[in-house]
């Protein structure tokens, strides 16, 4: 039968799962024809593998192994947009969301109760029971407030959840629009989608993780950041060129300190280029955590990558060091001169960056 229901389940180190879960979906989802959609980014754990073995038993289930590229939102994307079933639902495959509400939010759907159908913890008798440590509900519930901020009007009791479906049309209607950044994408959908989008909650309890590690870090709560200022900015600046450019406020602060350091014992000429060098690599390291850590670059991909940096870049440390010297030279205090050194090259290296070293283009 043509699935009426595709389930998208992005997945990283989550191989001890996926059995246990799809077992469920069997169960709750008896009379829907239904697919699962792994979406899996290339796990250590060859999660990929544990579900081509499954499929290769159950047609019902597609796998997509990415390779080179991570994130939760973009792959939920990309699994939404491999799905040619009318109704499409996401959902984490560690076990926490309750497979069981599936078909009440397709019901919802059908009934044309609302275009979006949220798992809510946080209405009528949803919980998070003890499916989040106290430090990681005290996270959540900042992240529901910032979220809940930017939503203004359209704000809704739990816009952090994961765990929602919507109409395959929908998403193929907003897909332009949406940022892929960060691990929440219901939320960048609400924010993509046209007001007056009906919204509609169902509570459910949160449940502890069965197998596997947490992928809430440091980073991640980055990447959230990043999709707020992504929502808020991005029609005008890039969320990239927005990290690329924090990254490089960092490298100015690392510059200008080394220049201070070799200026006691060196000229200016020599100075500027060794705090030069010593920017350009914190720049790429932190480059390559933050800004572009869903193509981030590992192993000999790692030395390429830094040997390319520093060529391409090398171009605009040139005119950083030319002009600062020049400018040094017309008796511009040290200070002021390296600093307009160092911003010649910025739009430069951000612009090699993407096409040339990591490859986003």
């Amino acid at each position: 039968m043509t699935a009426q229901l595709s389930v998208v389940l992005p997945c990283f180190n989550e191989r001890d799962n996926l059995a246990p879960l799809l077992a469920r979906l069997e169960t709750v989802l008896a009379g829907v024809a239904w697919e699962a959609i792994i979406v899996d980014d290339d796990s250590p754990d060859r999660t990929w593998d544990a579900a081509k073995r499954i499929a290769a038993a159950d047609s019902r289930v597609r796998v997509l192994r990415r390779v080179g590229r991570r994130g939760l939102a973009s792959a939920v994307i990309e699994g939404m947009l491999a799905s040619a079933a009318p109704y499409v639902a996401v959902m984490d495959a560690d076990l926490q969301h309750d497979e069981a509400l599936l078909p009440a939010m397709l019901r919802a759907l059908r009934e044309d109760r609302a275009e979006i159908i949220v798992g809510s913890r946080h209405v009528g008798s949803g919980s998070v029971g003890e499916g989040l440590s106290p430090a990681r509900r005290s996270l959540s519930d900042l992240g529901t407030a910032a979220a809940n901020l930017l939503l203004g009007a359209r704000a809704i009791g739990d816009p952090m959840s994961g765990f929602f479906m919507l109409p395959r049309a929908l998403v193929e209607a907003v897909a332009p629009e949406l940022s892929a950044q960060g691990f929440k994408i219901l939320l960048d959908l609400l924010l993509s989608v046209p007001r007056g989008t009906r919204v509609l909650e169902l509570p459910y309890a949160f449940r502890p993780r069965a197998a596997g590690a947490s992928k809430l870090d440091a980073r991640v709560l980055l990447d959230f950041a990043g999709l707020l200022l992504d929502k808020s900015f991005g029609w005008a600046v890039p969320l990239r060129f927005i990290a690329f450019a924090a990254v490089g406020v960092i490298g100015l602060v690392v510059h200008m300190a080394v220049l201070a350091l070799v200026l006691g014992v060196a000229g200016f000429g020599a100075a500027q280029w060794t705090a030069t060098l010593v920017a350009m690599t914190a720049n790429f390291f932190l480059n390559n955590a933050i800004t572009y850590r869903d193509v981030k670059l590992s192993g000999s991909g790692l030395v390429r990558g830094l040997v390319l940096f520093y060529g391409v870049c090398g171009l605009g440390a040139f005119a950083n060091v030319g002009i600062a010297r020049v400018l040094y030279q017309d008796a511009l205090a040290w200070g002021l001169a390296g600093v307009a050194g160092a911003a010649i090259s910025v739009v430069w290296n951000y612009a090699v960056s993407a096409t040339l070293v990591w490859r986003t283009r």
